[in-house]
């Protein structure tokens, strides 16, 4: 079997395997490499990933040889609501998300020790484009999220990562490198267009390959058609 690479995370994990997304790039990349599972839960924050990471990730899968190569966890988003604004329900505070993380980041690792986590930060946020895309009624005409706020999280993030001795990416920094970022980066000043998309994908490629995991290092499932002897094609498959 091919080995697995989870993709666990909210909306914008849940929309990576549309067309240019990130995790749509990410199989085509591993192609005959390693399965790309998504696990993308749209509007979830920290919190609520707790509840599920039993189901998300089930007991029957304990064993060294189901362990996935990697799992990104890409939470924070939802969590920096704020409290006083039209998605408030989102909200986690700082300390708690702090704390969810560290708690996520364990219950990988002690199901899986020798698989990879790489936690992603949440992206800038474009205050404008979200009091134009609100998800809930806005009453008080004020952005539910802002890019200050998303700046504290996405730095507990990469806190979090150091204290849990895993891979992060700042893609709250990365993003706002881009000029005209506001909408080259993001549809809605949140979600990612297919550059915000290309960002990821790219971050993650490379985390992944600091970490020993690469198309140079990983084999190939089943011989490839160059390998086949055309006038024996079927000893190729001997042993198989």
């Amino acid at each position: 079997m091919r080995p697995k690479i989870y993709l666990f995370g909210d909306s914008i994990t849940e929309m990576s395997f549309d067309e240019g997304g990130w995790g749509a790039s990410l199989v085509k990349h591993f192609n005959r490499t390693a399965d790309l599972v998504l696990r993308g839960y749209s509007g979830y924050n920290t919190r609520w990933a707790l509840k599920v990471l039993e189901k998300v990730f089930p007991a029957t899968e304990k064993s060294e040889s189901e362990s996935p190569l990697a799992v990104t966890v890409f939470f924070g988003a939802n969590d920096a609501s704020l409290a006083d604004r039209c998605s408030a329900f989102q909200h986690v505070p700082l300390e708690e998300f702090k704390h969810n993380l560290h708690s996520i980041v364990a219950f990988l690792k002690g199901r899986w020790p020798t698989t990879e986590v790489i936690l992603i930060s949440p992206p800038p946020i474009d205050e404008p484009s979200r009091l134009l895309c609100p998800f809930a009624e806005n009453k008080l005409g004020l952005p539910e999220r802002t890019n200050e706020a998303a700046g504290n999280y996405a730095k507990a993030c990469l806190a979090v990562a150091a204290e849990c001795g895993v891979s992060a990416i700042d893609l709250w920094t990365r993003m706002q490198q881009i000029p005209g970022w506001q909408t080259a980066c993001l549809s809605d000043g949140l979600h990612l267009t297919q550059t915000g998309n290309k960002i990821v994908f790219e971050e993650v490629i490379e985390a992944l390959k600091k970490k020993g995991l690469s198309l140079e290092t990983l084999p190939v499932d089943l011989p490839q058609i160059n390998d086949v002897d055309p006038n024996d094609p079927l000893k190729s498959f001997e042993g198989i």
